[in-house]
């Protein structure tokens, strides 16, 4: 940050599959998140996570305490004495779970920090540690709420939503804002336009997040946005693209030749080259064409930021897609052939955020936007850092 510099460090991580396998998974994952701070060295983290307790909430939230408590434990954050958790743990409440984390850690030497009570509507010192975990609707110091239900009219159930926090360091006022959007629920709706229905969906829940933001009380209060928005390349294109000289053989549902199945793509040579189902998305050359390069050719169907360009800004991607990789530890650096790998984990921010970021160029420190653990499981989503 400008005045002052603060050494930041930004991190979304969607950790819903580690909780699948909590024995073997979290401690690893935990093990490669703390090493990037012994690296990075940051003066304040902020964490945002989504899916905590996993997919299989019921079951899973319990190894929730045991991520925490391998955090808190750790040598690498020893020196940092001003925590703050919020653990949105009530699934029993269905009208407002939305299964975020947010995690924020200050390091001693930071003295001049606050954080706003949105009850009050005024800043309050930081202090100590405090871990809110359930039920989490009376904390006073962070904001929470459920995406509406018709925004995402495919699910009958979602967990999705935002919970923002207020800081002030060192006099420098900003907001960090944990977002987790709807996903593509099929390959084939995905591909039936360009952009696809559920792109427009995400669209519109986060142009509704904007306008509620620039509709607060201190609506010129610069923002970081960062989590799983589940930004997908466009499907429709990304399959014309790949399947260019190539023969599409259906395959429909038995009695019903309305309801399409599963969609091959064959050579001349009647060899797969492609292949497409409700969950399945797999090329012959799979880890090749899109780990090669960071899968580089697929930038240009990356377009759901576009929309937002006068709202927010995002540094150049130059690491490969977030999302699908293998869950277990032998697949680190595959990804599972179920959808197309996109950019669904992302660091964004406002334009008045933007300017509060220091140019690392004076100071020799370059500002580093990354994919962590391109070599280690980290679930399906991989984690994204800006530093």
């Amino acid at each position: 940050m400008a005045k002052n510099s603060t050494p930041v460090m930004l991190v979304t991580a969607n950790v819903g599959s580690i909780f699948e396998d909590p024995e073997v998974m979290l401690k690893i994952w935990t093990t490669e998140f703390l090493s990037q701070i012994a690296r990075l060295e940051p003066k304040f983290i902020a964490l945002h996570c989504q899916e905590v307790g996993g997919k299989n909430y019921e079951q899973s939230m319990k190894h929730v305490d045991h991520f925490v408590d391998l955090l808190m434990t750790s040598e690498q954050l020893r020196l940092f004495d001003k925590v703050r958790v919020y653990l949105d743990e009530d699934y029993s409440s269905a009208e407002k779970f939305t299964a975020l984390g947010s995690f924020y850690f200050v390091h001693n030497s930071l003295t001049d920090v606050l954080i706003w009570d949105f009850k009050e509507s005024d800043f309050v010192p930081l202090n100590g540690v405090e871990i809110h975990s359930g039920s989490i609707e009376d904390v006073a110091t962070k904001e929470k709420s459920k995406f509406p239900q018709d925004f995402f009219p495919e699910c009958k159930w979602s967990r999705k939503g935002f919970l923002r926090t207020r800081w002030s360091i060192n006099g420098t006022i900003f907001d960090l804002i944990n977002i987790h959007l709807f996903h593509d629920a099929s390959n084939f709706v995905a591909m039936e336009s360009a952009p696809s229905v559920y792109s427009k969906n995400r669209r519109r829940a986060l142009r509704h997040l904007l306008e509620r933001f620039h509709s607060d009380e201190l609506d010129c209060t610069p923002f970081f946005l960062f989590g799983d928005f589940n930004f997908r390349t466009e499907t429709q294109e990304v399959v014309k693209k790949l399947s260019e000289g190539l023969i599409a053989v259906p395959t429909f549902k038995y009695n019903n030749e309305e309801e399409c199945t599963k969609v091959i793509y064959e050579d001349e040579d009647s060899q797969v080259v492609l292949s497409l189902g409700k969950k399945e998305f797999c090329h012959v050359d799979h880890q090749k064409i899109f780990v090669d390069k960071n899968g580089e050719w697929l930038r240009q169907y990356d377009k759901e930021m576009e929309a937002f360009s006068s709202d927010l800004f995002e540094f150049d991607i130059a690491f490969p897609p977030s999302y699908p990789f293998e869950e277990d530890e032998r697949g680190a650096k595959c990804y599972m052939q179920t959808r197309c790998p996109a950019w669904c984990d992302r660091v964004l921010m406002s334009h008045s955020a933007r300017q509060l970021i220091q140019d690392h160029s004076e100071s020799g420190k370059k500002l580093e936007y990354f994919l962590m653990g391109q070599n280690t499981c980290m679930g399906d989503h991989k984690v994204i850092i800006e530093n």
